[in-house]
């Protein structure tokens, strides 16, 4: 076997690590074990770092980031840089996004989700006809909640005991009454606006934030809106895959060790406990091992010997997404970085996702553009769209007749909002489906998000950051607690850090 190198006393002194898969959870979690003196070495399938994070160029000078492209709780990066002994400033800029978002809805009508609460419930009450109050206590009882709840159920392992101990729990348990476990979100929010159902259709939205459906999904994801109008939405100085170059830059000063195209192959076990890794080039002792691959694969793959949670492996798939690029022609100074194109019926669209299994006719568009604060993503005049759609996972759909179908809804619902034929415009493109996901990503259906959360229990049945059954093995990303996008893959990476330390 060959053992992996060790550069320091205190790295020495540790056991070895193993991450697999260089995504962001795999990432933050390969900084914070080196910072506490491991010495890490990450295993990573495709050619470079990310995963979902990562970015593609097409011809003709357009630029995108290839995966999430909303960017919530900074600190989140900022302190893995001060773990380091690092300052962030150093590596990593960013700015808040003010306004956060444009919504184009069904009937034509147009709004500004702005950075400023007070300021967004005003446009709201203006365009909708909402009172600004009671848009402004909608957002402050969401903050309640998230306030309330974050500390046990985002920052902490729900699978331990101890967790269970904690002022945070206690806490969190006093809010429970109030955070909705046996209403859904779309009741809570029509509940909330009665007056007008287009604002009810831009709260549901925010289930999509970890691949659920409003209809199902419990109002406790009501406190999502905070993330964006309480907290903050922000935009890294050269897009959001600065976040995952700024990271590995940091890895490797502390001594990370990334091994591209060389997937493992399987993780060994002896005793109930890991030993290391086999790829096709070597056998590797390790002490520790963190798989940031999907959970599924990594059961079915890598530990074809062990007993799988088959429970926690047949939970309900969060949706995926249809995604298309394209390089536009022209500038459209009505758009922001985030702008969403509402279809006419938003039951009707996740009805097609969650229980259809296929792609709603007149889907809701969401148009990511980065070009307007990173002028190189696209050249003068022209545009970078990222392009999506909510759709299932894989479960062998005709993909390329969905993608050629929901092209073409893409195309009518976002012309007929900006007065504009798109089509002609399109000087580059590129498609990203939910079997081309999987085969990048290893997401299980290529499902972004692991589990769906359509119940009150999704939480609790989110595989943990351990292992039940073998050592020193370690979960983190968005398949496993806390869930899915960047915050809670860096507070996965958190946890398992934690773990391995406590």
């Amino acid at each position: 076997m060959t053992p992996p190198r060790s550069s320091s006393p205190s790295a020495a002194r540790k056991p070895p690590a193993a991450i697999i898969g260089a995504g962001i959870g795999g990432i933050a979690t390969a900084v914070r074990l080196a910072a506490r003196g491991h010495r890490v070495t990450v295993f990573e399938a495709q050619e470079s770092f990310g995963g979902k994070m990562h970015q593609l160029e097409l011809p003709g000078g357009y630029r995108f980031d290839g995966g999430p492209s909303l960017f919530t709780l900074p600190h989140l990066v900022d302190e893995l840089f001060r773990l380091a002994g690092r300052e962030p400033q150093d590596y990593f800029r960013y700015q808040r996004l003010d306004p956060i978002t444009q919504y184009f809805f069904a009937d034509g009508t147009r709004l500004t989700a702005w950075a400023d609460e007070e300021k967004f419930a005003q446009e709201v009450e203006a365009k909708l006809h909402v009172p600004a109050a009671e848009v402004l206590r909608f957002l402050r009882r969401s903050g309640r909640a998230y306030e309330a709840t974050a500390g046990t159920f985002l920052h902490k392992s729900l699978h331990r005991a101890g967790t269970y101990l904690s002022r945070d729990t206690l806490k969190a348990l006093a809010a429970v009454p109030q955070l909705g476990l046996t209403t859904t979100m779309h009741q809570r929010h029509q509940a909330a606006f009665p007056q007008d159902a287009r604002l009810v259709q831009l709260f549901d939205r925010f289930a999509t934030y970890n691949g659920s459906d409003p209809y199902q999904a419990p109002a406790t994801l009501s406190l999502i809106p905070h993330l964006e109008h309480g907290l903050g939405a922000y935009y890294p100085e050269g897009g959001i895959y600065a976040i995952a170059q700024s990271l590995v830059r940091l890895a490797e000063e502390l001594g990370v060790e990334f091994r591209y195209q060389e997937p493992v192959e399987e993780i060994l076990t002896a005793d109930g406990r890991v030993t290391g890794v086999r790829t096709a080039q070597d056998v590797y002792d390790f002490g520790l091992v963190v798989s940031n691959m999907d959970v599924v694969p990594t059961y079915r793959r890598l530990l074809p010997g062990q007993a799988a949670p088959e429970r926690t492996l047949s939970q309900p798939r969060s949706s995926s997404a249809l995604i298309f690029y394209w390089g536009i022609g022209r500038r459209f100074p009505e758009l922001g970085v985030h702008n969403i194109f509402f279809s006419e019926d938003y039951q009707r669209e996740f009805e097609a996702i969650f229980q259809q299994k296929t792609v709603a006719d007149d889907p809701t568009v969401y148009v990511n553009i980065t070009a307007g604060h990173t002028p190189t993503d696209a050249p003068p005049g022209h545009e970078n769209w990222f392009v999506m759609v909510n759709v299932p996972h894989d479960q062998g759909q005709d993909w390329p007749a969905l993608v050629q179908r929901t092209r073409q809804a893409v195309l009518r619902r976002v012309s007929q909002a900006l007065g504009q034929d798109v089509a002609p415009l399109i000087r580059a493109e590129h498609v990203w489906d939910p079997p081309g996901i999987e085969r990048r990503t290893s997401s299980f259906g290529g499902a972004l998000y692991g589990s769906s959360s359509n119940n009150m229990l999704a939480a609790f049945l989110r595989h943990p950051n351990f292992s039940r059954q073998l050592e020193g093995l370690y979960f983190c990303g968005g398949s496993v607690h806390p869930g899915g996008g960047i915050p809670l893959c860096l507070l996965s990476a958190r946890i398992v850090s934690d773990l391995i330390s406590s």
